[in-house]
């Protein structure tokens, strides 16, 4: 996969920003090349967070901004492994460092929604087969559609309104795992169209999830509904506020974006 994106700025005053968009090293693909640029060029400060995503951070000057991020991935020919059939652990055999990933987060007020979920999915299996539960029914009931939804919708929200885009339905599945006692971490990353019928707007950037079941991580995707090849995954979180793309500390304005996440021939 060929994956990247380029963001353009108008920049009022001298302003720091973050960017979450190279791929993580610890998923399922490999990193083969990539390259990063601003114009104009920038010196950049890199770190990794809480969760170990990698973040550049740099200061954008006053005027016009362009950051550039391209890179080759690649990704097993092999779609998601399903989890359906996998046991959902006790509480008190949980690993501790994982347990906050079962508590309420900025979007994913599982408190709130708790006795929603426990009505909904109460008589379902345990386990793998539950959460797949949780994903057929958000994405059964939940209306996919391009800017329905702003950084303050929560997944009480989007159980309201019953529309919103994939970060939308990523919230709200992950808070309907959570509820039910599921250790779910919202994920972010490039997602190409793969073994899948043409469509009209082809994927770019994507959310989906992963859930903590028989001692490893799964990934679930609410949106789809199904086991998608070529994810390139580019950080976890409890939920969008912890993995952003960007995140500017002053007055900045995107101007534009363009995401690329192309099949790249082999042979």
């Amino acid at each position: 996969m060929r994956v990247g994106c380029e963001f353009t700025y108008d920049v009022s005053a001298p302003t720091p920003v973050t960017v979450q968009v190279r791929p993580r090293s610890d998923s399922s693909h490999q990193l083969v090349t990539e390259s990063w640029s601003t114009t104009p060029s920038l010196p950049v400060d890199e770190y990794s967070d809480f969760y170990g995503n990698p973040v550049k951070r740099f200061v954008m000057p006053t005027g016009s901004l362009a950051l550039r991020y391209d890179a080759v991935c690649a990704v097993p020919d092999e779609p998601d492994p399903d989890a359906s059939a996998v046991a959902q652990s006790a509480v008190e055999d949980m690993p501790g460092d994982l347990l906050h990933f079962t508590l309420p987060s900025r979007y994913c007020l599982s408190d709130e929604l708790s006795g929603m979920a426990w009505e909904l999915f109460g008589q379902t299996q345990p386990g793998g087969s539950r959460v797949q539960a949780i994903c057929d029914w958000v994405h059964e009931n939940i209306r996919f559609k391009y800017g329905t939804s702003n950084p303050l919708t929560t997944a009480a929200d989007v159980l309201r309104d019953r529309i919103g885009v994939c970060r939308d339905l990523t919230h709200l599945a992950v808070t309907f795992c959570r509820a039910m006692n599921i250790p779910a971490r919202y994920c972010t990353g490039y997602l190409g169209d793969i073994g899948v019928p043409p469509v009209d707007d082809p994927m770019d950037f994507s959310a989906w999830f992963e859930v903590f079941l028989g001692g490893q991580w799964h990934t679930f995707d609410a949106r789809h509904n199904t086991q998608r090849i070529g994810r390139v995954l580019i950080a976890r979180g409890r939920d969008a506020a912890d993995v952003a793309l960007s995140n500017t500390f002053g007055p900045a304005t995107l101007t534009s974006f363009r995401v690329w996440t192309d099949e790249v021939p082999t042979g």
